[in-house]
């Protein structure tokens, strides 16, 4: 009877860190091509979506960038302070639904966020109609 509470206990516990796990927190963005660290974005959630912020560009060259190519209202902006991931919603394991801005040519894809099988690694993928891209943020603790 003990060795079946404790087996419960000790899985219950197990269930809910898994469950715990979550994206929201601050990353660090990793370029695909470079692997080369280049930002820190923080995902939070507002209102059961998840969005993503630019708060920090780590090449000190770069600090000052604005979004050049941006269109609308990001037309010009800060690259800090950008709003790069919007409107994502969760489904299971996945975050979708939603979009990724890339400061560095202005274009928007559509998006999808997954925890890795190591919870301080997110795959970000954009979409742009069958083609895609990934990177793989790392969490900053």
């Amino acid at each position: 009877m003990f060795k079946n509470l404790l087996f419960l206990l000790l899985l219950s516990f197990c269930f809910s860190n898994l469950m715990a796990q979550s994206i929201v927190g601050k990353w660090k963005t990793i370029d695909d091509e470079t692997g080369k660290a280049k930002s820190i974005v923080e995902i939070y959630e507002d209102n059961k979506k998840y969005y993503g912020k630019v708060i920090d560009i780590l090449n000190p060259e770069k600090k000052d960038a604005i979004c050049i190519e941006c269109e609308g209202d990001n037309k010009n902006k800060p690259i800090v302070g950008l709003v790069v991931i919007n409107d994502l919603v969760k489904d299971k394991n996945v975050y979708n639904s939603g979009t990724v801005l890339n400061p560095d040519n202005g274009e928007t894809y559509k998006c999808r966020l997954k925890l890795q099988d190591d919870p301080d690694t997110l795959q970000v993928r954009g979409y742009l109609a069958f083609f895609y891209k990934t990177q793989y943020w790392k969490r900053i603790k």
